[in-house]
């Protein structure tokens, strides 16, 4: 469909997310070894980093971009989540409030979100590691939103220096994120396994090295 406005919330056309085979194949892998297989490009800047340690995630990037302080578009986005989805935000890195906090991190995942990476703030960090909900951020304050918009919903963002279309995937875990657009996907999945297996090869000299009588 055409690009429509709700209110003042502009939604872009359908896009095309990946088989979730494809998803679960990516799952196998860290970001640091799928960072290393597009060349090291496409990684997030590091300040964007879990609110939690452990969280994990792969998915489809579901872009919003919204107002610095404002999640009227995040809160819009609820509408348009697949299951599989990661939400993608641009919120201008901004410090004094929070766009995400327990109640719409418990939202994405009731939706079917496999999580959040965004380029802000968020608040509840202690309820959203019991929920266990995977949610990337610059930081955490207890201030809350505005909800007036406007924004974007399914167009293409940039987070941490990286710009993100709708239906690329995004990895994410304690090392940070990364982006692997859809036209790259096979590309990656064949680097990956190389570096794997080097990375075995390489692990197995150190093994032998320590076998070693002193």
């Amino acid at each position: 469909m055409d690009s429509v406005t709700q209110d003042n919330v502009r939604v872009g056309r359908e896009w095309e997310r990946v088989e979730e085979s494809v998803l679960e194949r990516f799952r196998e892998h860290s970001v640091a070894n799928l960072g290393d297989a597009l060349d090291r490009l496409n990684i997030v800047d590091g300040g964007i980093v879990p609110t939690w340690s452990g969280a994990k995630a792969v998915g489809s990037a579901l872009p919003v971009l919204t107002v610095a302080g404002d999640n009227k578009a995040v809160i819009a986005a609820l509408d348009h989540i697949r299951p599989g989805d990661i939400l993608v935000i641009n919120a201008f890195g901004y410090e004094g409030r929070a766009i995400v906090g327990d109640n719409l991190a418990q939202r994405f995942a009731a939706f079917g979100a496999a999580g959040a990476v965004i380029d802000g703030y968020v608040r509840d960090g202690a309820i959203i590691k019991d929920l266990g909900v995977p949610v990337f951020a610059r930081g955490l304050t207890p201030a809350g939103p505005f909800k007036n918009g406007p924004g974007t919903i399914g167009e293409p963002v940039a987070i941490g220096g990286v710009v993100v279309h709708p239906g690329d995937i995004v990895a994410a875990d304690d090392d940070g994120v990364i982006v692997i657009p859809q036209h790259r996907v096979e590309e990656a999945l064949t680097a990956v396994k190389e570096i794997v297996a080097r990375e075995a090869r390489l692990d197995a000299e150190v093994a032998e090295l320590r076998s070693r009588p002193a």
